[in-house]
């Protein structure tokens, strides 16, 4: 289905200008909204865009439909604030009172926004429709395979952050020697695995996967290169990303760091499974 105008709202991270990207190639108008903060201005300078604080949605939704955005998608990291930091308007207050937002997980608080965000006449899409070629494929990423030691780790780390997210609190967890070592909980994955370092409870195996019943158009894992030199400061011996329900950023420099870091980087299907 062709897009009039499609509404790019951008966090940080890569995520937001691989869509953009995308979005000139394929000749798509667009406009970005930059969440103050949160997202980075600069990378937007030469596009439609405007920088609005991430509590005004209001004024975020008046300068997409200005800009007639017909479709709308939801990319890159949102830090997430406090009430009190947030300070929203009219539209977000509304938000809050009508979904009980303050309340809910990650999860569902984005379900109820792309619903509040359909209400407005917006159609709201998922980023890997725009960008399929950043999607984690199965099987291994670089030249470090996983040994059959490693085998039994991969699957209780895959069970563990499929466990978490089942709780609406995360999409990341370590296991090492068949222990759970670190959950991931709104700081993100980075954030835990930096931790993690830091604890000197170092080893093991990370996986990141799609919470189970996730709504799909927002925040899929996400995964790339940094995430391969945190993983190595923690002293991982490997990452495990679900394919098709994920993001690689960077394939080949991603391959590369891991190469460097001697850890493996495979990804496996909903079981568990590589080969």
């Amino acid at each position: 289905m062709p897009h009039n105008r499609i509404g790019i709202l951008a966090g940080g991270g890569t995520l937001p200008v691989l869509i953009r990207d995308a979005c000139r190639r394929n000749n798509q108008a667009f406009h970005v909204v930059v969440f103050d903060g949160q997202g980075d201005p600069a990378e937007y300078a030469a596009d439609s865009h405007a920088v609005i604080r991430l509590g005004a949605a209001g004024a975020a939704i008046k300068s997409l439909k200005a800009a007639e955005c017909d479709t709308l998608v939801l990319a890159g990291t949102i830090r997430r604030p406090g009430m009190k930091e947030l300070r929203p308007d009219w539209w977000g207050v509304k938000f809050f009172a009508k979904s009980g937002a303050a309340a809910l997980g990650d999860d569902g608080l984005l379900t109820a926004l792309i619903r509040a965000l359909e209400g407005e006449g917006f159609q709201v899409i998922g980023p890997e429709s725009l960008i399929p070629d950043q999607l984690m494929p199965k099987g291994v990423i670089g030249g470090i395979r996983p040994t059959p030691d490693q085998s039994s780790d991969i699957a209780a780390a895959v069970r563990a952050a499929r466990d978490l997210g089942a709780r609406d609190i995360g999409q990341a967890a370590v296991v090492h020697a068949g222990e759970i070592i670190a959950e991931e909980d709104a700081a993100g994955t980075d954030a835990m695995l930096k931790k993690l370092a830091e604890s000197g409870n170092t080893g093991g195996v990370l996986a990141k996967t799609l919470k189970p019943g996730q709504e799909r158009r927002a925040d899929l894992p996400t995964a790339g290169a940094e995430t391969v030199r945190n993983a190595a400061a923690a002293g991982l011996g490997g990452i495990v990303i679900e394919a098709g329900n994920a993001f690689l950023i960077d394939r080949d420099g991603t391959a590369g760091a891991a190469d460097e870091a001697n850890i493996f980087v495979v990804g496996v299907d909903a079981d568990g499974n590589w080969q």
